[in-house]
């Protein structure tokens, strides 16, 4: 099983330009922050008929919390998505990565938070290898 904290750690090797890490919310809401939360999804767990299914999803909303400039916050968004977008060969805890699914065709702008912050939010699914 591949979870939030998992994918959190995985990001912090791919995404070196933050500087904090966060699973379920922000506490101090750091600049240059980034934050794995589960995706709100509906449906049907992945099944196969006839047998078990040989993957699984984790569905994963990142928000990057980066700082007061909307320009060099959009830039640090785009990074990690190409990063998202073009990554080969991935294992996370040990399960072989076999794609990760961008559901939005670029990070979504979410405006500022209340200390003038601007925020980038990037959902995407991971099909990974089920063991």
């Amino acid at each position: 099983m591949i979870t939030t904290a998992d994918v959190r750690d995985w990001i912090k090797t791919v995404f070196v330009t933050a500087k904090h890490f966060y699973v379920g919310r922000l506490d101090n809401k750091q600049q240059k922050s980034v934050g794995v939360y589960t995706l709100a999804q509906s449906g049907a767990p992945v099944t196969a008929i006839g047998q078990d299914s040989s993957y699984t999803t984790i569905g994963i909303s990142c928000l990057i919390h980066w700082n007061e400039n909307a320009k060099e916050t959009e830039i640090a968004a785009n990074v990690l998505y190409e990063v998202l977008r073009t990554v080969k060969n991935v294992t996370i805890n040990g399960h072989n990565v076999y794609m990760i699914e961008l559901l939005v065709p670029e990070p979504q702008d979410v405006d500022t938070d209340d200390n003038g912050v601007y925020e980038r939010v990037i959902e995407f699914l991971i099909y990974y290898e089920r063991k």
